[in-house]
């Protein structure tokens, strides 16, 4: 059984392994300790094989899927004040911009970030974070454009879009120049100039392309260049840029973090049965009721019981991994109604017991993936 307790984490470089506790009451410390003291001739070629102590078995996937679901949701949360939701919602984060520190080592911190995506990426392992779009095209080293920032600022996005589309010859009432105010952490503003004597050249029709140009490219780097350079070095550190630049920055997010809303048709077209269930078995015609009556949120969160991840990959079901490459999603008949569903994370497997109607089986569904501390796993 899986309990929230310690872990082991063993690197295989094809030399006798290394074993370290990780704790999970200090999961993202002990990671930071044990990944940035890896060379990075070690992060390139090293197989990651994560055990959780408590639990009998070798890694076949389903801890480091987990290990890297738990991690990332710590390690990207806003409350670490490392990252910072976008300012459209509170499901995509970016890097936050500069502000007093209490540690010293907080870029390396960053570059520990850039590691940790790195070894998601080369694993195949989906993270639980969304990044806004100029993220992962400075992973990418590419350019970035006014459309960009419509995922981090809307507002600031709409106002430019309106200097775009309209003749600034005649809105001199504006009074633009190329300076643009920056509020500090103290509370206290500063007027910054976008170019050499920003603040007398106003903003004209002819002018106004190199104006957006300069105002988007503070707009981006605003606080965030030194933290943004740390963590894409340590990305670079485990990634080998040349394998990503075939990546658009859309391609690179579903790689990285997969997708967040589940195609019930999907998931039903990719998920095979054993022990006697099978597509049309009543019981199963009940489970796929239960799915539809589920919110996604809850549909999430089975999904992350049963495979070790709430994320589903680009590609859909089709995508699913398990110990030894592409496993899809199955359901196995298993004991009887008193007991609860278990799953075996590293085969995508959820042992389903013959429940007699569909009220039970929803009511020992919710019970073993909303209230349940431990995971079955074999």
């Amino acid at each position: 059984m899986l309990h929230y307790a310690s872990a082991s984490v063993t690197v295989d470089c094809g030399s006798p392994s290394e074993l370290l506790e990780v704790r999970r009451a200090h999961l993202v410390e002990d990671a930071f300790e044990r990944i940035m003291s890896a060379s990075r001739r070690d992060l390139q070629r090293c197989r990651l094989n994560i055990v959780w102590d408590t639990e009998d078995g070798l890694d076949y996937g389903g801890p480091s899927r987990e290990f890297f679901y738990l991690l990332s949701r710590q390690l990207f949360s806003p409350y670490r004040n490392m990252f910072e939701y976008s300012a459209n919602d509170i499901y995509t984060v970016q890097i936050a911009p500069e502000r007093p520190s209490d540690r010293d080592d907080i870029l390396e911190w960053y570059r520990f970030a850039g590691r940790v995506l790195g070894l998601a990426l080369v694993h195949q392992y989906l993270l639980d974070a969304f990044f806004t779009r100029p993220f992962y095209k400075a992973l990418l080293r590419l350019p970035v454009s006014l459309s960009d920032l419509e995922s981090l600022d809307n507002s600031f996005h709409q106002s430019l879009l309106w200097i775009r589309d309209n003749n600034m010859d005649n809105c001199g009432e504006l009074g633009l120049n190329f300076t643009v105010t920056e509020e500090r952490s103290d509370g206290t503003s500063i007027d910054i100039e976008l170019k050499p004597n920003g603040r007398n050249i106003t903003v004209s029709e002819r002018n106004k392309r190199d104006y957006l140009d300069r105002i988007i490219k503070w707009r981006l780097e605003r606080g965030v260049l030194e933290q943004t350079e740390w963590l894409v070095r340590g990305f670079n550190e485990v990634v080998d840029h040349r394998l990503v630049s075939v990546f658009d920055a859309s391609e690179l997010e579903l790689v990285i973090s997969g997708t967040v809303e589940i195609d019930v048709h999907d998931w039903r077209a990719n998920t095979e049965y054993r022990g006697g269930y099978h597509d049309s078995h009543h019981v199963i015609m009940w489970f796929w009721v239960v799915i539809d009556r589920m919110s996604n949120e809850q549909r999430l969160r089975l999904l992350q019981f049963v495979t070790g991840t709430s994320s589903i990959p680009h590609d859909g079901f089709v995508g699913l991994r398990g110990s030894n490459g592409l496993r899809r999603f199955c359901i196995e008949k298993w004991g009887n109604a008193d007991a609860l569903p278990r799953s075996h994370t590293c085969f995508n497997r959820l042992e389903l017991p013959p429940y007699p109607t569909p009220d039970v089986l929803y009511e020992k569904l919710i019970l073993a993936v909303e209230e349940t501390n431990t995971f079955g796993i074999e």
